[in-house]
């Protein structure tokens, strides 16, 4: 009696725990402890702990969304890709992304355990290039969109900008000095300048003629005398 008492008693906490494990399994509910400001699509996330778990719809299983730690409040909704790991683990796993410095970092990527696939985090498009820039990396993008339209709104994916290209100064060289041609004594030509001509003869005509008329006049008189 008392084994078919402890095996009803089994019995009784799989029918109790079941619809518990199967719902973790369907909605990867996750308790997440953090230890320093991180940020995600829509909100950044202070030391505590928190629930991710992914929206409850069939059509798409990538919708994440982030609770406070008793899963009362929701704090963000986030849009996700599929990211996978060669090797999975039995606990949960977060990458991060870096930023510049004086922001928190941001989550790439949650992997819920046992798991080999996770959820890749679509961030605005603003913040999708600040993490581009920094990681040099493609990172997916999503549009800001009500919540209802996030099911079908497209991810796509920023690039990083490309390298700025480095031009280096080359010193200009200047051209080597050629030699002064020899030249031969001998064929020095000493040239004696010459000064420019200034003067012309007409005045020294017209004192002449001046002499010539004085010296008339003067012969003249002495005639008659």
């Amino acid at each position: 009696m008392r084994r078919v008492y402890f095996l009803l008693l089994c019995v009784a906490l799989l029918i109790f725990l079941a619809p518990s494990v199967r719902a973790d399994q369907w909605d990867k509910r996750t308790e997440v402890t953090v230890a320093e400001t991180i940020q995600v699509p829509g909100t950044v996330l202070a030391p505590g702990v928190y629930v991710f778990k992914l929206l409850d719809s069939p059509s798409n299983r990538h919708i994440v969304q982030v609770f406070n730690g008793d899963g009362t409040e929701l704090l963000t909704t986030i849009l996700a890709i599929p990211n996978y790991r060669l090797e999975p683990t039995g606990k949960t796993a977060i990458t991060f992304w870096e930023m510049p410095p004086g922001q928190p970092r941001a989550v790439r990527a949650w992997f819920y355990p046992g798991d080999n696939f996770g959820q890749e985090f679509a961030y605005p498009r603003t913040t999708a290039v600040t993490i581009a820039r920094v990681d040099r990396a493609e990172v997916p993008s999503v549009e800001a969109v009500p919540e209802p339209e996030l099911e079908t709104a497209p991810v796509i994916t920023v690039e990083p900008p490309p390298e700025p290209t480095v031009v280096a100064e080359v010193p200009a060289i200047a051209p080597p000095a050629l030699p002064e041609p020899a030249i031969n004594e001998a064929d020095r030509q000493v040239v004696t300048p010459e000064l420019p001509k200034t003067a012309t003869p007409y005045p020294l005509i017209g004192l002449a003629g001046i002499l010539c008329l004085v010296l008339f006049f003067g012969l003249r008189a002495f005639r008659f005398r």
